[in-house]
């Protein structure tokens, strides 16, 4: 740590212990050590002094303890040829210094000093309650306390909107060269107050502790943790309190230590002025303490550096928005315009960037909008690039993250979406064209819901849309290589190639003792969740439906079967499951629920297997319809010779390979097979049966046994001189 934060904490600390030392000595002289001090509508007493020491300060008296506690923590000043590479003695100044402003400012409430004219003041328990659980509960994503002023009133009025925008809760104070931002808002009508998410607590620095003690109540009010629980209240506020300091103008030796305080409960400060930095993690979550020029990018940098994780709830375009119009259509009589499907070429795109190469929120069109288009023409080609940037963000999510593009338009009213890659097909119809609605809000409604969704890996998304043909076309020229580039590094991902699978317990809302083990190479039997999909969401939502499993002690690689597996399925399946192979259907297959896509039998006549799917109606030659066999093989039990699957499994090199994989199957229905289409034919190939899909019987050839044996043998399927599966 750099020495001259460390020396401006410290002295900072030691100037305001004095301060509260004085304040108090002469307080007792005048008022008497029994006289009575506290806050307004509190149980919680002087909130730091009961929360880190679990004292109970009523009165004067008592409130020596706390500061002579606060003066055992003050360190010396560090001297010019003194390098401090840790936080250990600022923190504690830091400490010192929360606890030395909480007496300072309870003393000016016994003196009737506090609040200050046009501000809130220490807020009360009745305040925390009725507004503090959307903060913990991630409803208020977080909230920042703004100290100092910035250069010009248009630049304070400038952040305080971006915040806002955010729904981020605003704590505004301190001053810098004897103006404060309070003022600044003031002189500009800004309306302040809970109900505007901006609250004035102090023009001087010492009343910062207001909005830092309403933190550190929240532990207590929301976390149930007990007075003197020093560390865990602390951890708590690092962890579900989501705040930061913003530091505008000077950072004087008061706010290095007041900053120090906040480091210690896990808050970063970010400055606009030339500090020294302290980017190493651990007191907080990311850097400490920063610095940033551009007031364009300060609000971004210091939800960056936080980790808050912004969430949209009203996106800015002018049409309905919501998952009701997903299923909506816009014919032809009702068209406007539209881009790709056979009118134009369109493509969409998402790739990760380093976050200092994009900017958050902006959104550029490049060529004409709609509005532009001449009499007569409807279409346009479109290429829509989205770039993303976030600390958690990884390239394999790409793809996940475009797969949604296709619900975030269609939510629009009047939107309709078809497709993705560079074959996507989006029409726009004449009402919402009549209502505003232009390509830009496109981008606008791709930032909004991204940052709404997948915020925790995504820090920024930039938009940019493409309406030139010379654009779209070297674009998409680009994007056909990342789209080539991802599938060859997907391809590559293998079971063998990782050491976490993931499960999916999503439905256990009604199979209760239903476990999917995800693998790269094995899909959820719903179709709907890869590897990737699981993993991206666990890096959502750690408590949500997806879990890691480590891939721990192989008891049989052929089968696929792993301790570690076999234990988190047991104790997930309520004890019912106790061993599980991923790679079979006749030895401890996997349960399945309701929700596979399609169902595997075992047909003992022919030695294989037969595969239907969920749309195909029609008698399967095992004398069981999809809906019968559906009955018999869900419910979360497992079922030797029966099997639910994902469709796309079907072409995994892992389907069944304990039982001899794709050789084994001998028939399914038509539109199956073409649905399948190049990845069957391939996957055929490679195993070295490249007639193998032609020799797979379909409902043309056969619906019995009696008809499905003399097919096979007649095109030499290999499964009938293959080892007996049972």
């Amino acid at each position: 740590m750099s020495k001259i934060v460390a020396a401006a904490a410290i002295r900072g600390a030691r100037a305001i212990t004095k301060e509260a030392e004085d304040s108090l000595k002469k307080a007792i002289a005048e008022r008497g050590p029994e006289t009575k001090i506290g806050f307004p509508d509190t149980a919680f007493f002087l909130p730091m002094a009961n929360a880190l020491l679990g004292l109970e300060v009523k009165t004067l008296k008592e409130a020596l303890v706390p500061l002579n506690y606060a003066k055992s923590l003050l360190p010396a000043v560090p001297k010019d040829n003194l390098w401090l590479p840790y936080l250990g003695d600022a923190l504690d100044a830091g400490i010192a210094t929360l606890l030395s402003e909480e007496i300072i400012v309870v003393l000016r409430y016994l003196y009737n000093q506090e609040p200050q004219a046009d501000c809130n003041g220490f807020f009360t328990d009745t305040t925390i309650r009725s507004l503090g659980i959307q903060l913990v509960d991630g409803r208020m994503p977080g909230f920042a306390a703004i100290l100092g002023a910035a250069p010009t009133n248009e630049i304070a009025v400038e952040i305080v909107r971006q915040l806002q925008e955010r729904n981020i809760l605003i704590f505004v104070g301190s001053s810098s060269n004897g103006r404060s931002i309070i003022d600044q808002l003031k002189e500009s009508g800004v309306e302040m107050g809970w109900d505007t998410y901006i609250v004035p607590y102090g023009r001087d620095t010492t009343t910062a502790i207001y909005p830092l003690n309403w933190a550190i109540r929240s532990a207590m009010t929301f976390g149930g943790i007990k007075a003197g629980q020093a560390r865990k209240c602390l951890l708590y506020t690092k962890e579900r309190v989501f705040a930061f300091g913003l530091a505008l103008g000077l950072v004087d030796d008061l706010k290095y230590a007041t900053g120090a305080g906040a480091i210690n409960m896990g808050f970063p400060v970010i400055a606009d002025t030339d500090i020294p930095e302290i980017k190493p993690s651990g007191i907080t979550t990311y850097e400490a303490l920063v610095k940033e020029f551009d007031y364009k990018k300060i609000v971004q940098r210091c939800i960056e550096v936080r980790g808050v994780r912004v969430k949209v709830s009203k996106i800015p375009i002018p049409v309905l928005y919501g998952a009701a119009f997903e299923g909506e259509r816009v014919r032809r009589e009702q068209l406007y315009c539209e881009f790709g499907g056979k009118s134009s070429q369109a493509f969409e795109l998402i790739v990760t960037r380093d976050s200092d190469k994009i900017e958050d929120g902006k959104i550029t069109l490049v060529g004409p909008d709609i509005d532009q288009l001449p009499e007569g023409k409807k279409s346009l080609p479109l290429g829509v690039l989205v770039e993303v940037a976030g600390r958690k963000m990884q390239k394999d999510f790409e793809p996940i993250l475009e797969r949604q593009l296709h619900r975030f338009f269609n939510y629009c009213m009047g939107v309709m979406h078809i497709g993705q890659r560079d074959i996507n097909w989006i029409r726009i119809s004449k009402d919402s064209h009549a209502k505003g609605l232009r390509i830009k809000h496109l981008g606008i409604v791709l930032h909004a819901m991204i940052h709404q969704e997948f915020g925790a890996i995504t820090d920024k998304v930039q938009v940019t849309l493409f309406t030139n043909q010379e654009d779209v076309d070297r674009e998409l020229a680009e994007a056909r290589r990342v789209y080539v580039e991802r599938d060859e590094r997907l391809s590559g991902i293998t079971d063998e190639s990782v050491d976490t699978f993931y499960s999916c317990e999503l439905c256990q809302s009604f199979a209760p003792n239903h476990i999917c083990v995800i693998t790269p190479e094995r899909v959820g039997l719903c179709g709907a969740y890869s590897w990737l999909d699981t993993k991206a969401a666990y890096e959502i939502a750690p408590a949500g439906g997806n879990k890691p499993i480590a891939k721990k002690e192989c008891i049989d690689p052929v089968s696929g079967e792993w301790a570690s597996v076999n234990e988190y399925v047991n104790m997930r399946s309520n004890k019912a499951v106790e061993r599980f192979s991923l790679y079979s259907i006749v030895n401890n297959p996997t349960t399945s629920c309701g929700c596979f896509e399609c169902i595997l039998a075992f047909v003992p006549e022919a030695n294989g297997i037969m595969i239907v799917h969920r749309d195909f109606s029609g008698m399967t030659p095992c004398g069981m319809t999809f809906t019968t066999l559906a009955g018999s093989v869900g419910g979360g039990i497992q079922t030797p010779g029966f099997l639910g699957v994902g469709k796309i499994y079907i072409t995994s090199k892992k389907f069944i390979s304990a039982d001899g994989g794709l050789r084994r199957i001998i028939w399914m229905p038509k539109d199956l097979k073409v649905s399948l289409g190049e990845k069957l034919v391939k996957m055929a190939e490679e195993i070295g049966e490249p007639g193998l899909v032609e020799k797979i019987a379909d409902e043309t050839n056969a619906t019995t046994t009696e008809e499905l044996l003399p097919f096979l043998e007649k095109v030499k399927h290999p499964a009938l001189t293959m080892p007996p599966l049972i």
